[in-house]
């Protein structure tokens, strides 16, 4: 299944009509020889031609180093099974990658024991592997129905291929349309080429090709006609057909069925006629998704097949044989294994378990379970090992597969509802929602057992969150709780917990009022009482029943507790990796600027060394968050960069809602208008009402950054039509400075209260501060002199670079009004010059045209090199400034070394700079824009 091959021009196959294809694949090699890196995702149907493509494509390399390799349906139970035929012409590099990496992909590959691979080192590891194997010769890696291969590869593989840049490797997938698993959906965005049926005069050529002589013409027609254009079935429906009876008039065999069925049957006939052994032997390569040449022909001898068998097979071009076995075309294996018959197939299961290495425990595993014949607790218990193996190896797909051979398997029906919520708990976490659902009917076919029940709702109202977000999985989670109030308390408050996160992130867009937050914590008041000592989640779920019926005040000091209490947890290594998301709003929410920063690092650590991508994009723009109000804007627009490229891999919807906020800060007007209405549409799509709030603050940011004062009030009264955890108080904050410059004073007064209430309550720097700069907007003379000051010396204290220089703005602003020129002259300056630093580009506007307005000769931004510099370049230059290794750089921003040296040698001619080493004085010149002291 997986070699290196090459090939000469004479073995390069004969297309009919694919010029423009040829000429896409022959600009993709051409490029890999140059030295540059490519990405192609071929498209299409069954049979219209990818693997001929391919092939072509491989014939045509015979100058580069090609690795090739193909998905098969069965493999997508085998974790890191497609990495492992990426990686294996590789494995002698293995030992000189970085030891992170080698370790990392050691364990990943079943080679070595450890601890659960960090999924980003065993994706950098590959992306090693293949950058260092180019070096020497460039690498051409094509993978044929990539849409079969196992979940942890197909996730490994399109980051791999998003992350390649000044590299001479080429990557080439092939995906057939309307069979790809949730995971390939993570190659899309990535350079297409869709393949559609040849057109009438390539497909009358082809057909005369493949059945030379004469033919009745209204057989000729039929077969154009069936065939659409499709090359596979222009080949083989003829050699199906009864030919001699379609010269009678009479129809296609199977007419009227799925194309790719009737190309399968084409292919089971030209089975039926070979030899019993050659069957036998068809039927081993079928069974084995590896396609090891050294198992089959083991398992070959096991069965009594000689090898002289295969030749029949070769010569009617049905598979290949050399250190791997390949079939002519994937639906020659689904042909062959479902005309093997059930008792064959698992004849044929047990041989080749007998047949793997005996290292190769879950492959071996995973072939017994298909050769059992019946229910069989010892094979059952096996493969849960064995899944239990491959979740410390990363594969939480696998390990829901093994989970659920293992469910079907168990013979006795308690055992088997156990296995089965075992398997749907890990199909949920590795994104198959509808498998984890269906899993749930074995739960109902054992004996009655109220803890299993309450434990099954609790996983089907999990399911529907993970499915429908927050519209309906509060209800279903409240019903959980309440079902396991006397059976598991713990458990019961913990689900409660569960169902106010369900309503928070549904927020405004819950279905019906009582699945609100509000609805929610009125309900969660008869949670059984919390232990003594409490732990955070019992301060989480009695700090949110406050907070959402008897208000913020009332709440903020067990939320507090809550937070202190989940920190310590954290720095102990065991806080519920669920709750981070949760905690790090509510300190949002309390201007706990501190531990927003310490959970939202800690959260985005975590997800990394755990692999679990589906959630890591989410921390990454949270983390981007906290970066933005510290004025580290180009911190978060790499993070932001990382998330979504994480998104298009795994195929998850990539978060909006932060990027936004960071191109209001700085100025992008029609950018951040545009994310707003396209963040607003996918939140209403998506039933995700906190996002809400948070796009209508980046567009209140936008215009009291331009002096758009109306548009900012407006935008607020959607950010505070609801009370959001989290963002509720920076919309008042923008609402008290939008109505305050439109003299909307009665406005400005009531927000203003709402928000120093609060302020007062949560007690921080952060929070003093911004209910002072409040304040100070609606006071005059000495008092808003004043809490000026206070505001400005509380938000140097609060790490808040963004909102400590707004309060200067504000200040200086003042102090114009009241001629006080000089003394305002100093404020704008330190606000223009922070705003410049870390360029918020509106407020630094804004600032400037206060300064003229003061009077004062304001001379124009210097224009510094490393302006130049895109977003990447920036993040790479301010790293190796801090005496980063390409290495260290290449891990941190997943990148291959080779492209972090491009990306030097570019940065170093911007700066005008003949190395690293004047790297840190060259950009301590132009601090200003890249933040460094």
């Amino acid at each position: 299944m997986g070699d290196a091959v090459s090939g000469g021009d004479d073995a390069v196959p004969v297309l009919f009509g694919r010029r423009r294809e040829l000429d896409v694949l022959g600009d993709v090699l051409g490029g890999t020889r140059q030295g540059r890196s490519a990405v192609l995702v071929v498209r299409g149907e069954a049979g219209i031609g990818k693997t001929a493509l391919l092939d072509h494509a491989v014939a045509r390399a015979g100058d580069l180093q090609v690795i090739s390799v193909s998905g098969a349906e069965s493999e997508a139970e085998l974790a890191f099974a497609g990495v492992h035929q990426v990686c294996a012409p590789l494995l002698d590099g293995l030992d000189r990658l970085p030891a992170p990496q080698s370790a990392a992909l050691k364990t990943a590959l079943g080679l070595a024991e450890g601890s659960p691979p960090d999924r980003f080192l065993v994706g950098l590891a590959v992306l090693t592997l293949l950058t260092d194997a180019a070096a020497t010769q460039p690498l051409v890696c094509v993978i044929d129905d990539a849409q079969w291969l196992d979940s942890a590869s197909m996730r490994t593989l399109s980051i791999v291929a998003r992350r390649l840049r000044a590299d001479p490797v080429a990557m080439v997938f092939a995906v057939r349309e309307g069979e790809q698993n949730t995971d390939a959906a993570g190659l899309e965005r990535l350079p297409e080429l869709s393949l559609t049926g040849l057109d009438d005069g390539d497909s009358r050529t082809l057909l005369a090709a493949t059945m030379p002589g004469p033919m009745e013409e209204r057989v000729r027609e039929r077969i154009l006609a069936e065939a659409r254009g499709n090359p596979l079935a222009l080949r083989e429906l003829p050699r199906a057909a009864n030919l001699p009876a379609f010269t009678g008039g009479l129809e296609l065999p199977g007419h009227g069925r799925a194309l790719s069925r009737r190309i399968e049957r084409s292919f089971a006939a030209r089975v039926s006629k070979l030899p019993a052994d050659t069957r036998l032997l068809l039927l081993i390569v079928a069974a084995d998704p590896v396609g090891d040449a050294a198992v089959l022909w083991r398992a070959a001898a096991l069965l009594g097949v000689p090898e002289s068998a295969a030749e029949p097979a070769e010569t009617a071009e049905l598979i290949t044989i050399g250190r791997w076995v390949r079939f002519r075309h994937p639906l020659i294996r689904s042909a062959v294994y479902e005309a093997g018959g059930r008792t064959d197939r698992r004849r044929v299961h047990g041989a080749l378990a007998d047949a793997i290495e005996p290292v190769d425990v879950e492959h071996r595993a995973w072939q017994r379970g298909r050769a059992a014949t019946g229910p069989d607790e010892v094979i059952a218990a096996e493969l849960e090992r064995m899944a239990e193996r491959a979740r410390a190896r990363g594969g939480v797909a696998a390990a829901s597969a093994f989970l659920a051979d293992a469910t079907e398997l168990t013979p006795d029906p308690v055992e088997r509802a156990r296995r089965a919520l075992a398997a749907a708990r890990a199909k949920l976490a590795a994104g198959a929602s509808d498998a984890a659902l269906a899993l749930l009917a074995y739960t109902q076919a054992a004996p009655p057992d109220l803890m299993r029940q309450a434990q099954t709702e609790l996983l089907r109202a999990q399911i529907a969150f993970a499915m429908h977000r927050g519209r309906d999985a509060p209800a279903l989670l409240l019903a959980a709780a309440e079902h396991l109030r006397d059976l598991d308390p713990l458990l019961s408050r913990e689900t409660y917990l569960e169902a106010l996160m369900a309503a928070v992130f549904a927020g405004r867009l819950v279905w019906a009022e009582d699945s609100g937050p509000a609805g929610m914590a009125r309900a969660a008041r008869s949670a059984p009482a919390a232990p003594d000592p409490p732990r955070a989640v019992d301060l989480l779920l009695d700090g949110l029943v406050l907070r959402f019926t008897e208000g913020y005040a009332a709440a903020a000091p067990t939320l507090m507790r809550a937070v202190r209490q989940f920190r310590r947890d954290a720095d102990v290594g065991v806080a519920g990796l669920r709750w981070y998301g949760l905690v790090g709003r509510i300190a949002l929410d309390l201007w706990d600027q501190q531990s927003w920063d310490d959970l939202a690092a800690a959260q985005v650590q975590i997800l990394r060394e755990q692999g679990v991508l589906t959630l890591l994009p989410v921390a990454l723009a949270y983390r981007a968050g906290v970066s933005v109000h510290a004025g580290r804007f180009e911190e978060a627009a790499a993070l932001l960069e990382e998330s979504d490229a994480i998104s298009q891999a795994t195929g998850a919807p990539p978060p909006l809602y932060i990027e936004p906020v960071l191109a209001a800060y700085r100025g992008q007007e029609e950018h951040t208008l545009h994310l707003v209405r396209t963040s607003l549409h996918s939140a209403s799509v998506r039933g995700e009402g906190r996002v809400i709030p948070i796009v209508q603050y980046a567009a209140a940011v936008l215009h009291n950054s331009l002096g758009q004062y109306r548009e900012a009030l407006a935008a607020t009264d959607q950010a505070i039509e609801h009370d959001d955890i989290g963002m509720y108080g920076y919309g008042l904050l923008e609402r008290v400075e939008a109505a305050a410059r439109c003299w909307e004073t009665a406005i400005a007064t009531e927000a203003m209260e709402e928000l120093v209430a609060r302020a007062e309550a949560a007690g921080t720097e952060m929070a003093l501060g911004v209910a002072a700069r409040s304040r100070a907007l609606l006071a005059e003379g000495a008092e808003a002199d004043q809490l000026y000051r206070i505001a400005i010396e509380h938000l140097e204290r609060s790490r808040v670079d963004v909102l400590h220089a707004r309060a200067q703005l504000l200040y200086g602003e003042w102090l114009r009004r009241e001629r006080r020129s000089g003394e305002a002259a100093n404020q704008l300056r330190q606000a223009r010059d922070t705003f410049r630093r870390v360029r918020a580009d509106g407020f630094a506007e804004r600032a400037r045209r206060e300064l003229v307005a003061a009077g004062v000769v304001v001379e124009a931004p210097p224009a510094p090199l490393v302006e130049q510099l895109t977003g990447q370049e920036t993040t790479i230059a301010r790293l190796g400034a801090e005496g980063r290794t390409n290495s260290d750089i290449a891990a941190q921003l997943f990148l291959s070394s080779r492209t972090v040296e491009w990306h030097m040698g570019k940065i170093f001619g911007k700066l005008g700079i003949p190395s690293r080493r004047h790297l840190k004085a060259a950009l301590a010149d132009h601090n200003g824009c890249l933040g460094l002291s």
